[in-house]
């Protein structure tokens, strides 16, 4: 039964992300390696299989596309055993096992996503290029750079030189924040008169006071971030940046809800020719409040109002902005070595007591 609803519940997302004007859908295969299936007490390769797993992901993702003529990519991300500090040899090994299931099902085109660590990345898409597929990555990076200080716009000319296609980031940032990463990533690759095409797929959370290691630093991180959602007008000034600066992947990552890129594919239906089935029966900047029975609720049936709104949160003993934790620990950190075992009270009550 599990099965059968997750599986339920995986096709509808795809089929609502669909409906709202995406063009590519990604397999369900984040962290879907073995090395984290099976990492901290994760059960997830013993009971189905990082194989069958990575194949259902292709499965559910065909069969949507096919709906819709959309795309289908196979997705990788960043290890654990890179954490723990295993070479280049094993890491690439866990990367190729996900990589022979998306072959045998002949995606369109591969996307490594959510590295934090670019010489990670690279190795990913040494890899995925001997593939023969296009290659798509993004680093979980902002303007600062990666966890081992490589600055941004290094980082872009890195993986542009390793063979990818397209490169940007995705996650850990919000909107606003991702675009100044991807800018500096633009200005080196054509400082080094390098082409790559560009590609952001940042967070639909609000991160201006997070940390370099972004927004898993934020005392809210992972289960209060609702009052950091981005507002469907905010959607349409970043699709309209992302595209003014020449970006043509342009997505989301944690946060975003298929009304957000619904508002995306809205901001960019000129450019794109056409404007989603979800914009069907919903107007275009609040254009529908028209027929509202409140005059002042009338008033707000323009997009100039939209445009300018300043939301509340409507809790006037939080805060604008939290601390983060900045706990400083990338890979090398003895607290990043990964294992099997679930991590034990033991181990839980120091990480308590170092918890600012």
């Amino acid at each position: 039964m599990f099965r059968l609803i997750g599986t339920v519940n995986v096709r509808q997302l795809h089929r609502e992300f669909l409906r709202a004007g995406s063009d590519v859908m990604q397999t369900f295969t984040f962290y879907a390696s073995d090395d984290k299936l099976e990492n901290r007490g994760n059960t997830a390769q013993a009971t189905f299989s990082g194989k069958n797993i990575n194949q259902a992901a292709c499965d559910l993702a065909r069969e949507v596309a096919d709906e819709g003529n959309a795309l289908v990519a196979g997705g990788i991300c960043q290890t654990p055993s890179y954490l723990s500090g295993k070479g280049k040899e094993e890491v690439q090994a866990e990367f190729r096992k996900q990589l022979d299931v998306f072959i045998e099902n002949n995606v369109d085109f591969l996307i490594c996503e959510y590295f934090e660590h670019v010489e990670e990345a690279e190795w990913a898409v040494e890899v995925c290029k001997q593939t023969g597929k296009a290659v798509a990555v993004n680093l979980c990076i902002g303007p600062e750079g990666d966890m081992h200080g490589v600055p941004t716009g290094e980082c872009g000319v890195k993986l542009a030189r390793a063979g990818a296609d397209i490169v940007g980031v995705n996650c850990h940032f919000d909107p606003f924040v991702s675009l100044k990463a991807v800018r500096l990533m633009k200005e080196a690759l054509e400082k080094e008169d390098l082409k790559a095409h560009l590609m952001v797929q940042p967070l639909a959370y609000l991160t201006p006071d997070a940390s370099k290691q972004g927004f898993i630093d934020l005392p809210e991180f992972p289960f209060a971030l609702e009052s950091r959602v981005c507002t469907r007008w905010e959607m349409h000034r970043f699709a309209r940046e992302a595209y003014d600066m020449g970006i043509r992947y342009i997505g989301g990552c944690c946060g975003f809800e298929p009304y957000h890129i619904r508002a995306v594919a809205e901001e960019l239906a000129a450019e794109r020719g056409w404007f989603p089935k979800a914009s069907q029966k919903h107007g275009q900047w609040g254009s529908e409040l028209k027929m509202h029975t409140k005059p002042w609720v009338r008033a707000r049936a323009r997009r100039s109002y939209w445009e300018n709104v300043k939301p509340a949160s409507g809790r006037p003993y939080c805060p604008s902005m939290s601390k983060p934790d900045q706990w400083g620990m990338t890979k090398g950190h003895k607290r990043l070595v990964q294992q099997s075992g679930e991590t034990s009270e033991k181990e839980l009550k120091e990480l308590f007591t170092l918890q600012k």
